[in-house]
């Protein structure tokens, strides 16, 4: 069977971190997905004023940031402090963390300058250094989405590429594999594909970065929530991808908005057709024999039910999971 895993967020908090991976591992998780993001939030980055960098970057007064800012201006030594007690509490209840979420977006376009430094230049290398320190293996990153501003997807790869070469030869150095994910962006209402939704483009891109570094540097992370939304074809993107896929983030959707819930949560009809493709997504595994983490990115279901039920929900993804991992073998 394969490992099952979930994000953190919603599960393990700072203050006893130890006391939330023990409750992922009763569950039957036996890795997580380590919610960096949490600490610098999308929502955010995108609404950060410009005279709240411009003004705390004015002299390099970064003690003028505001909290959420100042927490990644930390040193990298103040921050593997703060991650210990989460290292050691993975550790202690025999959950491996084998993926994470960078914070994004990377770059916020037509974005005050001051602030798109500090993501790509402070944010980004520091949490390559968390990554390191937690012993995790791949980071999950998201490509720009520029392609309506520059007129092209090519155009839009090439500011993505230019971000993973700042910090591909770190991630040689330190063991660690980025990944990439597909992803959907609004234009006037509509939801279209977002960068990284052309698998075959993708499977060429990776291959090309990881002999231009001559080592896994990059590499793929399939969103189903995503291609749901924009209509990929799972089993097909998933076999063209092949050994490239290195990590995953399992949710559902109704095929309209990004809402991370449980697998088989939807359906397209009262007689009870899934919203999305399973078995689709089954068979792309099988098709590739992926041997990895069934990990679940699902943590916004845990706020939504009552606290008590926390337990018999997580158990609940997890049995998924084992269903998942089950089917991929049969």
């Amino acid at each position: 069977m394969l490992d099952i895993g979930v994000q953190t967020q919603n599960a393990v908090d700072d203050v006893n971190p130890g006391e939330g991976f023990r409750a992922l591992a009763s569950a039957g998780f036996s890795c997580a997905d380590f919610s960096l993001n949490a600490y610098l939030k999308n929502t955010w980055i995108y609404n950060s004023s410009r005279e709240t960098f411009s003004e705390a970057f004015a002299g390099g007064v970064q003690e003028h940031l505001p909290e959420e800012a100042a927490f990644f201006s930390r040193s990298v030594q103040e921050l593997e402090h703060f991650f210990t007690p989460h290292k050691e509490g993975a550790q202690s209840a025999g959950i491996t963390i084998n993926q994470m979420h960078m914070p994004y977006p990377i770059y916020v376009p037509r974005g005050d300058a001051a602030l798109n430094e500090y993501l790509w230049k402070e944010m980004a290398p520091k949490s390559m250094y968390i990554c390191h320190f937690l012993e995790c293996p791949h980071i999950v990153i998201h490509g720009f989405k520029l392609a309506r501003y520059l007129g092209s997807e090519e155009a839009e790869w090439e500011r993505t590429e230019a971000f993973i070469d700042s910090i591909a030869p770190l991630a040689k150095e330190l063991g660690i594999t980025i990944c990439v994910e597909n992803l959907y962006d609004s234009i006037g209402g509509h939801l279209v594909e977002g960068p990284c939704c052309d698998a075959a483009k993708a499977a060429e891109r990776i291959d090309r970065v990881n002999e231009k570094y001559h080592a896994q540097v990059l590499g793929f992370c399939f969103d189903t929530g995503h291609a749901n939304l924009v209509g990929i074809d799972f089993e097909k993107f998933i076999t063209t991808l092949d050994y490239r896929l290195k990590v995953l983030h399992i949710h559902d959707n109704d095929g309209i908005r990004d809402l991370h819930q449980i697998p088989f949560t939807f359906t397209k009809t009262r007689e009870n057709k899934t919203a999305t493709d399973w078995e689709g997504f089954v068979r792309g595994l099988k098709n590739i024999r992926f041997d990895k983490v069934l990990s679940f990115e699902t943590a916004p279901v845990l706020a939504a039910f009552p606290e008590p039920m926390k337990m018999d929900v997580l158990r609940f993804i997890a049995q998924i999971g084992k269903y998942f991992g089950g089917s991929r073998e049969k």
